[in-house]
C-alpha cells in the first residue's frame, strides 16, 4: 500500500525533518518525483540526509551508494539523474541513539552540496533563457499594438453591428481575441517569473551554503 504527499522544499534539513518525521507514522519514502510516494509500514526511527550529485555513469553512481553503505547509510531514493540523493540510517541493535550522525564529515562538504544546488538553478535559468526568450520575443506570438486592438476581431462586419447581435459577437469573440493578441505578453510574463523564481532558488541555496559554513 503506498501514500502520496505534496510538498515543496528549498531547505534540505527542514525536509529531512519532515521524512523522519513521517517514517515514525509509517510512511517510508519510495519516490520523491512531484510530491513524496510513501510506502505503508510499520513506524521505524530514522535518519534522513539527503545529498546532491549528478553522475555521468552508472559505475559512478553504484560506487557513491556503495561508499555510503559501507558507512551504514541505505539508499532510499535518487537516480543518477535528477540530483537529490536520500539516504537512511535505523536505530543500531544496540538502541543507542543516532540522531547526531550525518553523511558528511565537516561542514564545508555539507555546504558543498547547496553549492551544486545553486549552480544547478543558475544553470536551468540559462537554459531557459536561451531556449525561451527568442520563442517569447517573437512577433508571431502575438504583441498586440493596443491601439488597433480592434483587428483582433476575425467576425466579418462585427463593428457596423448594433444591438444584440453586436453583443452576441462581440461576447463571443473576446477570449480569441485576447488569445491572439495578448499571448505574447502572457509569455513573456510567465518567461520572467520562471527566470526570477530559478534565480531565487540559486541564491536562497547559496545563502544556505553561506550559513552552513558559518
Amino acid at each position: 500500500m503506498t501514500a502520496y504527499r505534496f510538498k515543496w522544499f528549498i531547505n534540505y534539513e527542514k525536509e529531512e525533518k519532515w521524512l523522519e518525521s513521517m517514517a515514525e507514522q509509517g510512511y517510508h519514502l519510495e519516490n520523491p518525483f512531484f510530491g513524496y510516494t510513501f510506502r505503508c509500514g510499520q513506524p521505524e526511527h530514522a535518519i534522513i540526509k539527503i545529498d546532491y550529485r549528478t553522475f555521468r555513469n552508472n559505475k559512478d553512481f553504484l560506487d557513491y551508494k556503495t561508499l555510503f553503505e559501507d558507512s551504514g547509510w541505505k539508499h532510499i531514493a535518487g537516480t543518477k539523474y535528477n540530483g537529490a540523493q536520500y539516504f537512511k540510517k535505523i536505530k543500531n541493535s544496540g538502541g543507542n541513539d543516532i540522531i547526531d550522525e550525518d553523511i558528511f564529515s565537516d561542514s564545508l562538504s555539507r555546504a558543498g552540496k547547496y553549492k551544486r544546488i545553486s549552480h544547478m538553478w543558475l544553470y536551468m535559468s540559462v537554459i531557459y533563457m536561451a531556449v525561451f526568450l527568442p520563442m517569447t520575443l517573437n512577433s508571431n506570438l502575438g504583441f498586440t499594438n493596443f491601439e488597433n486592438f480592434k483587428e483582433l476581431y476575425l467576425t466579418p462586419g462585427l463593428w457596423e453591428m448594433t444591438g444584440f447581435k453586436f453583443w452576441r459577437q462581440l461576447l463571443f469573440e473576446t477570449p480569441f481575441a485576447l488569445g491572439r493578441g495578448f499571448m505574447g505578453w502572457f509569455l513573456l510574463l510567465f518567461w520572467i517569473f520562471t527566470i526570477s523564481l530559478y534565480l531565487f532558488f540559486a541564491f536562497k541555496s547559496w545563502r544556505l551554503a553561506k550559513r552552513t559554513i558559518g
